[in-house]
């Protein structure tokens, strides 16, 4: 069985068919692991959420912070939807089988044998791979409970800023949904920066990735994570960054797991739908 670990989709479809006709997927046999944002800004949402939930147990994708926004318009909250590609999804005859499947996804996925977890955006310094299950399961229990609504119109914003056990309610959830989906930047002590987007050496003076951060928590485990198109295809520092702008006219990447080599790389030229910054 072949695992391949694949970049943001976000609603390219059409690229996503070829990338794996490149690597020869056969859902019979092989896993696809998704680093999230299958929706939102590319053409073709609707058919790319459709098609990921069709593969069943054959392919496993962590929620990424565009998916969280249509988990959102969902229930209402329309305050940050200037523009994008949602409606046909929530307009859909289907909306409903697709939104109650999309709660139900994973923040985390962690694969003990192969010794890889697969994350969306980020995990602040202070957590280890354990800690990050724990409250990853904290915030899917949210997603799939009782108070999945509220939880939609109070999600966004940029504080708190900095882990702490002591925290709790929304502003624990609202932490941890911020390190999963939105992380970049932080400071060597783990204050989060998520205004910053640009590329490493764009960000303020005394910030880093959150992967360069000296003794971070999570530094003996290999992290797969997408979100971050600016940077594109990295390996180092035990994480591989697999959002490599297809939507923004770059590649669209997978990498193929193995036990004991480092991952092998395929890459899927993309014509892109979107120029940066629109």
């Amino acid at each position: 069985m072949a695992i391949y670990a694949i970049g943001d989709i976000q609603g390219c479809y059409d690229e996503l068919q070829r990338l794996l006709e490149i690597i020869d997927f056969d859902p019979a046999d092989d896993r696809l692991w998704l680093a999230g944002d299958i929706v939102n800004r590319g053409p073709k949402s609707l058919e790319a959420i459709r098609f990921v939930k069709s593969l069943g147990p054959s392919a496993i994708t962590v929620l990424g912070n565009h998916d969280l926004h249509l988990l959102a318009l969902s229930q209402g909250n329309r305050k940050h939807y200037q523009h994008g590609t949602l409606d046909e999804i929530l307009h859909a005859p289907d909306r409903d089988e697709l939104i109650h499947w999309l709660r139900h996804r994973p923040l985390l996925h962690h694969h003990a044998k192969r010794g890889y977890t697969l994350i969306h955006a980020g995990l602040p310094p202070q957590w280890d791979i354990p800690t990050a299950q724990r409250l990853a399961r904290e915030l899917e229990s949210t997603l799939r409970g009782a108070d999945f609504h509220d939880f939609c119109h109070a999600m966004y914003g940029n504080h708190p800023d900095r882990w702490s056990e002591d925290l709790q309610g929304i502003d624990r959830l609202r932490f941890i949904t911020n390190c999963f989906t939105r992380l970049r930047y932080c400071t060597s002590d783990g204050r989060l920066a998520l205004r910053e987007k640009g590329p490493p050496g764009s960000q303020g003076a005394s910030l880093l990735p959150w992967f360069e951060v000296p003794g971070r928590a999570s530094l003996g485990q290999r992290i797969l994570f997408g979100h971050w198109s600016t940077l594109g295809y990295y390996e180092a520092n035990n994480v591989w960054s697999l959002d490599t702008g297809c939507l923004w006219g770059g590649q669209l990447t997978a990498v193929k797991l193995r036990k004991k080599k480092k991952p092998k790389v395929f890459q899927l030229p993309c014509p892109g739908v979107l120029k940066p910054g629109k």
